[in-house]
Order: structure tokens, then C-alpha cells, then sequence
């Protein structure tokens, strides 16, 4: 079950992960760092056109972002993976 708090976290790790600041998410997604904030802090969510790019851009599944799974699966494999 979907829950704002649990997207929050994974955004916030996906982000850390990057070694990205809540501003670079911000620019990416054309939207104001205090969003990027509200999101991280289960607060609010985001559109699914900026959730597409969210997606891509960290290649991590949708279903993973959205707490439906427990472990990321990434959108396109490694080539690692693939051989």
C-alpha cells in the first residue's frame, strides 16, 4: 500500500546515493527545492510525468519508489546483469 512517507525515504536515499542536493533534484524536475523538501518529507507527492523522470533518472522502478516492492529493481538492467 502506498504510503507519502515511505516515497519520501526512498527519494531522500536515491538522492544520498547520487551524491545529489535536494536543489540538483529540483532542477531536474523544474520545480522549487522547498518541493523536493515536502516530498522527502512525506508531505506531498509528485505528478506522474515527474515521477517518470524520478524513475529514469535514478533507474529504479516506479514500484520500488512507491513502496509496492521492498527492493529496487532497476528500469534498465547493468550490462553487467544483462550477460
Amino acid at each position: 500500500m502506498f504510503q507519502k512517507e515511505e516515497y519520501g525515504l526512498r527519494l531522500k536515499m536515491l538522492r544520498r546515493k547520487a551524491k545529489e542536493t535536494q536543489a540538483d533534484l529540483a532542477a531536474l524536475l523544474g520545480v522549487k527545492p522547498n518541493q523536493i523538501v515536502e516530498m522527502e518529507n512525506g508531505r506531498k507527492t509528485t505528478t506522474f510525468e515527474k515521477l517518470s523522470v524520478i524513475c529514469q533518472h535514478y533507474n529504479v522502478s516506479a514500484d520500488y519508489l512507491l513502496g509496492l516492492i521492498d527492493e529496487p529493481r532497476a528500469l534498465i538492467p547493468s550490462k553487467k546483469e544483462g550477460t
